[in-house]
């Protein structure tokens, strides 16, 4: 043990993000302490002990050990802040345990979970063949090591195999990570896994309390519980000889995190095994390209019990109904008449996605966002991005006309028009408006799952990997929008969303789907008719090989925001002049982006096989930079493995 500790406090600021040397007595690698650090007291952890101090350093001692993280879990953070060029202190916080308040409380704060009594012996399902092969796969490499992809249909009982790899994991001493990408589906998933585990589950994500995140963390690290099943943050768990990552509906964008540092919890998923020597295995039914290319490939081949639903394709060219055409209302009139229960998704929230005016065309926009203003049942205009709000004209400020239109429509006039319609059927908006408050996801999915008969609609909350009985029906009020949107993913989004929404039908009755769509064409409307995952997925490929994208090459992305519409874009040129002269890799941009809080904002995407050496040249132009972005009130942000462009 060295008589030094090398120590990164937790502080933000960057001119700070290096370690800060004190005396080592009776401290470990990964030992949270209280340290003096100016003319403050910081949290510090200790990265690594060392024999000598730094010349010209006289160091002092650490005030207080106040708790230890894994030492794998202080390299993993290290690591990210590397990979995704953050501080080593942000990324250090992602691991670090929660800071215990020093004012006493009332009462102890309690988990989200109650202590049961031990699990009984359910009775296990019989495997199919294939969830046979795919978990003899799994088990095998519990000795060595590995990654693999599972792809099935949804039903296909992806699931169960999570499950009994987990149990494998548990019988041998070792513990395991089950990921989820919404917070609202980790309740779904804490059952099952209760059901077949009992209290050796733990859940753990971001929408705990502060003392919850801290109880549950410490079962967690005394080994109380050895499985823990939570969100994207989850992967930091600090789960003792860790030895199973199960990572659910792995195409999601959730896994991303948007903020600094920004990770992909799959990207960390893959180092964590390769430090602890554990297994992983990604599922889902609509995998992304780069999963397909880069891990080993285990295949469910049918649903269990039933087959995909029949998709219809209902063109709207064709249709005067909306957002309601003649067939969707038959299929929901059946609903109504007891045949079963509905889901309908419209990725639009408010009311008119915006309004226009019929005398001089004028659209009504946000004045610091570029973006349309969205109308809501309020009768205000919204802007989506950054909140504001304005009344709605009755009068053109413009022309004076009265002729303003309504163009579009979201889930507040969908709502609107199923009241109208089908009054008898009790009816569950999911979106950003209707779960502000905690819990308030989980319990509109919860009155979902219990009614008799009723109709779940919303945006892509709805299509999430819930498992609803007794749906017959799946729609989707307006496909391939998405598509126009400016970005190399825009098809794979699409395609997996409707895809995935047509999953929720038919699991335990015959079910059936109605895509709406003005392009009924469309390359990822029309495979995710047929369920054709494999032909999506081959063209995908060929499409992304030919362009050089994901996952042929990695991208990271650099974003500047200021205050006028010609510096970020200047700015931009310098840095890509002084990143192609640094590291020869193919940089698209500086292009403009849509203004957001009134902030204009410019990016330019480089594209490598190197990323982690490219973010890091990325941020050693941006230090040098430091100066004059700072006279030009200008924000800068490094993006490794960007989900969106």
């Amino acid at each position: 043990m060295g008589r030094f500790a090398s120590v990164y406090p937790l502080v933000t600021t960057r001119e700070l993000a290096r370690p800060f040397t004190y005396l080592g007595d009776g401290l470990e690698k990964g030992s949270v302490v209280r340290v003096p650090f100016g003319r403050t007291r910081r949290r510090g952890i200790v990265a690594e002990l060392v024999e000598a101090a730094p010349d010209g350093v006289t160091p002092v001692s650490v005030e207080d050990v106040v708790g230890a993280i894994p030492p794998v879990l202080v390299d993993l953070a290290l690591w990210i802040a590397d990979y995704y060029g953050s501080t080593p202190a942000r990324a250090l916080a992602l691991v670090a345990p929660e800071e215990r308040k020093p004012r006493r409380r009332k009462a102890a704060a309690k988990d989200t979970q109650e202590a049961e009594a031990p699990a009984p012996d359910p009775e296990l399902p019989t495997l199919t063949a294939g969830q046979e092969r795919a978990l003899s796969t799994i088990v095998d490499a519990f000795d060595r090591g590995g990654a693999f992809l599972l792809v099935g249909p949804t039903g296909s009982g992806k699931t169960e195999v999570y499950l009994r790899a987990c149990a494998e994991a548990l019988q041998r001493g070792k513990g395991a990570i089950v990921l989820v990408p919404e917070i609202a589906l980790a309740p779904q998933t804490e059952r099952r896994f209760r059901a077949r585990f009992g209290e050796r589950v733990a859940v753990l994500h971001s929408g705990l309390t502060a003392a919850q995140r801290r109880d549950t963390r410490a079962r967690i690290s005394s080994g109380e519980a050895t499985l823990v099943v939570g969100a994207r943050s989850a992967i930091f768990a600090p789960v003792v000889d860790l030895g199973l990552i199960c990572v659910d509906e792995e195409h999601d964008g959730s896994y991303k995190h948007e903020s600094d540092p920004r990770y992909d919890a799959r990207s960390v998923a893959m180092k964590r095994l390769a430090l602890e020597g554990a297994v992983a295995v990604f599922g889902s039914a609509t995998p992304r390209p780069e999963a397909h290319e880069r891990l080993d490939v285990l295949r469910l081949d049918a649903r269990i019990g039933a087959s995909l639903p029949p998709v219809r394709i209902v063109d709207l060219r064709r249709e005067s109904g909306y957002p309601l055409s003649a067939p969707l209302l038959e299929g929901l009139e059946r609903c109504a008449g007891g045949d079963g229960k509905a889901i309908v998704l419209l990725n639009r929230r408010g009311y008119a996605s915006a309004l226009h005016c019929r005398g001089c065309g004028r659209v009504w926009r946000c004045s610091s966002c570029d973006v349309a203003l969205v109308l809501h049942q309020d009768r205000a205009l919204h802007c989506h991005h950054c909140g504001y709000a304005e009344p709605a004209p009755k009068t053109c400020p413009d022309c004076a006309s009265a002729e303003i239109a309504r163009l579009g429509a979201g889930t507040e006039r969908l709502q609107a028009e199923l009241e109208a319609q089908f009054p008898t059927l009790e009816r569950f908006r999911l979106d950003a408006e209707t779960t502000v408050a905690r819990d308030s996801h989980a319990e509109i999915l919860g009155e979902f799952a219990a009614a008799e008969r009723g109709i779940l609609f919303g945006t892509q909350m709805v299509a999430k990997g819930h498992h609803f009985e007794d749906v017959s029906l799946a729609a989707v009020i307006d496909a391939g929008t998405e598509t126009a949107v400016p970005d190399f993913r825009a098809d794979e989004r699409t395609f997996q969303l409707l895809t995935q929404l047509a999953g929720r039908s038919g699991r335990d009755r015959p079910g059936r789907v109605l895509i709406q769509t003005f392009d009924p064409d469309a390359r990822p409307v029309r495979l995710a008719a047929h369920h054709a995952v494999d032909e999506f997925m081959i063209s995908e490929l060929e499409r992304r090989r030919e362009l050089n994208y994901p996952p042929y090459c990695h991208l990271v992305r650099v974003l500047l925001s200021g205050p006028d519409s010609v510096t970020p874009l200047a700015a931009l040129s310098e840095i890509r002049a002084a990143l192609e002269q640094a590291t020869g890799a193919t940089i698209l941009g500086p292009a403009s982006l849509p203004r957001l809080r009134r902030r204009n904002r410019a990016q330019l995407v480089a594209k490598t096989d190197e990323p982690r050496a490219l973010a890091g040249a990325a941020r050693r132009v941006l230090a040098a930079a430091a100066p004059a972005l700072r006279r030009d009130e200008l924000t800068a942000a490094v993006d490794v493995d960007p989900q969106s462009l």
